[in-house]
């Protein structure tokens, strides 16, 4: 049987990966509905959180319980979820392949999870009322629920999140994971456009609307992917060491293999720490745009803006991706982002300098995210690849999840100064770029573009 981590381009328009080959109407189809349920997933990560923001400032939520629930549980729920669910993906083998079974089971939770969002005012009143003078207060009623569903929606999230990734490295050829994810981040930027342009400003007075439906066609639109694309055959997983079956041991394993070598180390903070940087802002932006009496329209059309010059820049990015490399090209503009960030946190006090910032972040942010979407693919071996991914967002995980509410602490002891969310993004920007350039040097020592071969 052939491997599954075979990627190659055949002759006279074949394309095949493991043991999945393609024509090339067979690739334009398979792109349909891997871009199809991505826009279905795009939607629901362009808008959830960002309703999310406004409705806690609205609920009257502190900085510091802002970054808990948006920054530190994700990536709490992230760190015990990722490694498991992508070590069991990887060694899987059903009818249904190794990846779509993690995708399609938690899709109904997460779709439902936003239609309880859509309801916790309501939920919350409720409570309040049967409380009556022990109740904390409304709002503290309403946030038990909110964080409740909030929670939930992050668990299904982060368990389809964590194999996603892995079932486009197996069914789409190397040669054209580049330009796929080119396509992928328009598709995303779509959504994003379609949002923020035109429902983002209702948010505040019709949010249970928008959790209603965005959670319908997240659930209709990603249960159709799954359902349409197919997986190859796989090798069959390595078998467990003699008496050496259960969790623990295949807890060891699973560090052992992805933390043992050094390289990994740098890899992991190199792609970690842009992700950090990228969050200081975002988790607080709503926030920042609120202090400085932007109103959400606007701010929408901010962000509409910011996805439209995206769009235009992805898939010509996805194709550099293609031609050069995502890590020289990821270092250049985890360069500039540091400067962007640098200049919005010392000169943004009216909102018109802070739109210009806000733009700026969202472009060069979204640019590294799309130069670097298959660098994972290039970097980690290729038979582990969701298992390395996971570990990688392990780190993440790690770091984001105590930086999030320690800058919300220090925002709420600096009276809100959210300009410290941009100077603190440009700190961890220029840490990303020291840690990039290490990185390039080992992957030059290890073959480099033409001869690099991930180490074991």
């Amino acid at each position: 049987m052939t491997s599954p981590d075979k990627h190659t381009s055949g002759d006279r328009g074949k394309w095949t990966t493991g043991t999945l080959t393609y024509t090339s109407g067979g690739l334009v189809v398979l792109f349909f509905w891997l871009l199809w349920g991505d826009f279905a997933w795009s939607l629901k990560e362009r808008s959830v959180p960002a309703v999310v923001q406004v409705l806690l400032k609205n609920f009257h939520a502190s900085d510091m319980l802002t970054g808990v629930l948006i920054g530190s549980l994700p990536q709490a729920l992230t760190m015990v979820l990722g490694p498991i669910i992508s070590y069991r993906s990887d060694r899987h083998r059903g009818p249904w392949g190794r990846r779509i079974p993690f995708l399609l089971i938690p899709t109904p939770i997460a779709a439902g999870s936003m239609m309880g969002l859509a309801f916790c005012p309501w939920f919350g009143r409720i409570l309040h009322e049967f409380w009556g003078a022990s109740s904390p207060g409304l709002y503290p009623c309403i946030l038990i629920f909110f964080g409740g569903f909030w929670t939930l929606f992050e668990f299904a999230s982060i368990i389809a999140n964590s194999v996603f990734g892995g079932l486009i490295n197996d069914v789409v050829p190397a040669p054209m994971l580049g330009r796929f994810y080119g396509l992928f981040r328009a598709l995303s930027l779509l959504a994003g456009i379609l949002f923020n342009y035109s429902i983002f400003g209702k948010a505040e007075t019709h949010f249970s609307a928008i959790f209603l439906g965005i959670g319908a066609l997240y659930g209709l639109g990603f249960t159709l992917m799954c359902t349409k694309v197919k997986e190859g055959r796989y090798d069959p997983p390595p078998p467990p060491p003699p008496g050496k079956g259960g969790f623990l041991p295949a807890t060891q394993t699973y560090f052992r293999e992805c933390f043992a070598h050094s390289y990994y180390w740098w890899v992991f903070m190199a792609m970690s720490l842009p992700w950090m940087a990228f969050a200081c802002a975002n988790v607080f932006n709503v926030f920042f745009a609120k202090s400085l009496s932007m109103s959400m329209d606007a701010y929408g059309k901010c962000l509409a803006l910011t996805y439209t010059i995206s769009l235009v820049l992805s898939y010509f990015i996805g194709m550099a991706a293609d031609r050069f490399h995502p890590l020289r090209a990821g270092l250049v503009i985890i360069a500039l982002y540091g400067i962007s960030n640098l200049l919005g946190g010392l000169f943004s006090t009216t909102p018109g300098i802070f739109a210009f910032a806000l733009v700026s972040h969202g472009v060069l942010s979204g640019a590294w995210m799309t130069v670097t979407a298959s660098l994972g693919q290039r970097l980690f071996p290729a038979s582990r690849f969701a298992q390395f991914a996971s570990a990688l967002g392990l780190v993440m995980s790690l770091g984001t999840m105590f930086l999030s509410p320690a800058l919300g602490k220090v925002l709420d002891l600096s009276g809100h100064n959210y300009r410290l969310t941009y100077l603190t993004g440009a700190g961890l920007a220029l840490l990303a770029l020291l840690t990039g350039l290490r990185v390039q040097r080992m992957f030059r020592q290890l073959g480099g573009p033409t001869a690099y071969r991930a180490p074991e």
